[in-house]
């Protein structure tokens, strides 16, 4: 399907769509609101839109409008501009953050930073109409846009169709779009295992081809998409996809072993990835140290097998730490994991591997319940009894050591004392 650029949008008015005010964050609805009153044009975009128009709950409310950052910071008292590729301004309440864009266009590739040819963004603060933002975003179902002044939603890409179709499909040439932002591949993946979406034939095909362009993304970027990710309770089918397309052995290959099909080997690990679905979306969710050591676990378990074996007996706390290493380290350092967390991790795949021990009293193990990783280590325990089954007395075991761990004391917050004004 082709989408013109010079013809006009579609429309749908109030009645013919779901989305309701009673929807939308409340602090959402403030901005707009103000934006409408201040003359300016206020939509609510992007992944909201979507998601309200399948009747889903947002995770977030994002804005988009014609005023520029600086307008926007002037409106908003409570507000603030960041970023320096993309800039725009986060609009802070108590209860959280709503961000807000100023339109955009595609930029000209001659302001990037890149060589002659070279598709990828590095500058994207080129102001435009709403049609060009439409036009600049990933994908058809993201570029719907909700109309504050008449509670329309605007479909300038053909995403309303789409979103019948249950397809996720580029805007426009899909193969420069990914070298633009390789990270949108990824997000196709997401998207379509969330949503359980289809992904179209040539913006499946256009990801195939640039599958290597994605490590050029950003780290951090990828990092965070990572994270999202397994937090979503979506991981297993979003993987799925990205193995499909020949993106895992670029970005992930340590997620190989979670997602081996029956027949193949190993399949120790197929029903770890659909466990971590389950305990992602859990109150409270895990943390995303224990999430990343989920991630990496597998690798390490096969790697202290094959060792184990070759020596012929198991290997020592020492030998462990340093295997540990080996198999955690070159993911934590491709995707420049902060340090505190990279610590965390490692506390927990090696906490893990001590509740197996044989522990010689009960206040041995009360003890070691204190220690920094133990709690992410229990999660590890969780997501492996709720995948295999087995485990499930020790894991209780472990749970009533927990309840009887002394209390961490919080260090007093000590006041300062005025200082003294000396006198002349």
């Amino acid at each position: 399907m082709t989408v013109s650029t010079t013809s006009g949008p579609r429309i749908l008015t109030r009645p013919e769509h779901p989305i309701s005010r009673q929807d939308i964050e409340s602090n959402a609805l403030k901005v707009l609101y103000r934006l409408h009153n201040a003359k300016f044009k206020g939509y609510l975009v992007g992944g909201a839109v979507r998601d309200l128009m399948l009747e889903r709950r947002p995770k977030d409310f994002d804005v988009s409008t014609d005023a520029r950052p600086q307008q926007i910071r002037r409106l908003f008292r409570n507000s603030r501009i960041i970023g320096r590729r993309f800039r725009l301004a986060h609009v802070y309440f108590r209860e959280g953050i709503v961000e807000v864009s100023t339109f955009r266009r595609n930029p000209d590739p001659e302001a990037q930073n890149g060589a002659p040819g070279d598709h990828l963004i590095t500058d994207d603060n080129v102001f435009g109409t709403p049609r060009e933002d439409a036009f600049r975003r990933d994908f058809t179902i993201n570029a719907l846009f909700y109309n504050i002044g008449d509670y329309s939603v605007i479909d300038y890409v053909g995403g309303i169709e789409d979103l019948e179709k249950r397809l996720i499909r580029a805007i426009g040439d899909p193969e420069i779009r990914f070298k633009e932002d390789p990270v949108r591949m990824l997000r196709a993946c997401e998207i379509a295992g969330r949503l359980d979406f289809d992904i179209e034939e040539k913006t499946a095909a256009a990801a195939s081809t640039c599958r290597r362009e994605i490590e050029r993304a950003s780290p951090a970027r990828m990092a965070e998409e990572i994270s999202q990710l397994l937090r979503s309770g979506s991981a297993t089918p979003a993987l799925r996809h990205a193995q499909d397309l020949g993106l895992l052995g670029a970005f992930l290959p340590e997620a190989r072993p979670l997602l081996a099909d029956a027949g193949s080997e190993p399949t120790d690990f197929a029903a770890v990835l659909p466990a971590i679905d389950r305990l992602a979306v859990g109150n409270p969710p895990p943390s995303d140290a224990a999430l990343l050591a989920a991630l990496l676990l597998p690798g390490v378990f096969l790697r202290r097998r094959q060792m184990e074996q070759d020596r012929g007996r198991p290997i020592g706390r020492e030998a462990l730490r340093k295997l540990v290493g080996k198999v955690v380290d070159p993911f934590l350092l491709r995707f420049r994991i902060s340090k505190a967390k990279s610590d965390q991790a490692h506390q927990a795949i090696g906490a893990f591997h001590r509740l197996g021990e044989n522990w010689r009293t009960a206040g041995d193990r009360v003890r070691f319940a204190g220690h920094p990783g133990f709690d992410d280590a229990l999660t590890l325990l969780e997501i492996l009894v709720e995948a295999t089954g087995e485990g499930g007395e020790d894991l209780a075991l472990w749970r009533k050591v927990r309840e009887h761990r002394p209390k961490r004391r919080e260090r007093a917050v000590r006041r300062r004392r005025p200082r003294r004004r000396r006198r002349r």
